[in-house]
């Protein structure tokens, strides 16, 4: 689960591969603040999850990728989950199990060269990652209308988001700035930097949420700053003055853990469903035993 001190050592400097579907949008012209696309009510229950295995390939490469997803009628918004280096899909079952209780359909792809079973592993590839979690948004997203699937009807094709651990915190970014999929409406960088993906951000504004540990050893808290910082959208900041890389963050079941959960889920409630509540209880939930303060301009 290392992340981007590896990437740096490794001396990775190539932008992330653009998707070749994909034009990036222009700059934005302003940081005014931008409401979610959509206004709505999210979901007040609990769902079950269920978990559905997929595999996808992109020019060659498997993309192996595990669905959480809510059981239960509706149209469910989507997050693409991006792992860290040497990670699996599974390692964060805690957190995207959350998520899609609340009514949110997570994909997760295990990266070819990067996951923790690869056998070719190569941290250099975490610059192609961005291109492959854009296809696997394509290719979940189509099932919406693939009659028979169990997503056909079930999917609100245009409310996505990205959020990503580590090198996938930096995958996220990457497809906010030189690989921007204009399909996104949200992002969530976890423990992340912009190392290799650049902090042009491009497009729509998008709001996005960073969750950074003070202490992490791996990926230190001033690149993850200085990436939020760029951020020229609505934002915010998450900062566990106790949080590691990992660990205490996303494993350990206890508060921080919750304080994550919590806040990046009510994050989630309010840029894909639109959700003014939760927007309000953003704040409540960053607070909540007082393990982390919150820089708020979303």
């Amino acid at each position: 689960m290392c992340g981007a001190a590896l990437v740096a050592g490794c001396g990775i400097t190539a932008a992330p591969q653009a998707p070749a579907f994909r034009t990036p949008a222009p700059a934005p012209s302003s940081t005014a603040a931008a409401a979610p696309k959509v206004a709505g009510t999210a979901p007040a229950r609990s769902f079950e999850v269920a978990v559905r295995e997929m595999a996808f390939t992109r020019q060659g490469r498997t993309l192996e990728t595990t669905v959480y997803y809510p059981q239960g009628a509706g149209r469910f918004p989507v997050v693409l989950f991006s792992h860290g280096l040497g990670g699996r899909p599974a390692d964060y079952a805690p957190l995207l199990e959350k998520w899609a209780a609340a009514g949110f359909v997570v994909a997760a792809p295990a990266y070819p060269h990067t996951n923790g079973d690869a056998s070719d592993y190569d941290v250099l590839d975490v610059v192609n990652q961005p291109a492959d979690a854009s296809y696997v948004i394509g290719r979940v997203l189509a099932l919406d209308g693939k009659r028979g699937d169990r997503f056909f009807g079930q999917l609100a094709t245009d409310r996505v988001a990205a959020a990503g651990h580590s090198a996938g915190g930096i995958t996220t970014v990457g497809l906010f700035t030189l690989a921007r999929d204009v399909r996104l409406d949200a992002g969530i960088v976890l423990s992340g930097s912009a190392l290799g993906a650049g902090t042009g951000y491009r497009g729509a504004a998008a709001p996005m949420l960073f969750v950074h540990g003070e202490r992490d050893e791996t990926v230190s808290y001033a690149s993850g700053k200085a990436a939020y910082d760029a951020v020229p959208w609505p934002k915010a900041f998450l900062s566990f003055p106790k949080g590691d890389h990992g660990t205490t963050l996303l494993r350990d079941g206890g508060a921080s853990f919750q304080v994550l959960a919590g806040t990046t889920t009510e994050f989630l409630r309010f840029t894909l469903y639109g959700d003014p509540k939760a927007r309000s209880r953003i704040p409540t939930a960053a607070a909540s035993d007082d393990v982390a303060t919150l820089d708020d301009r979303l």
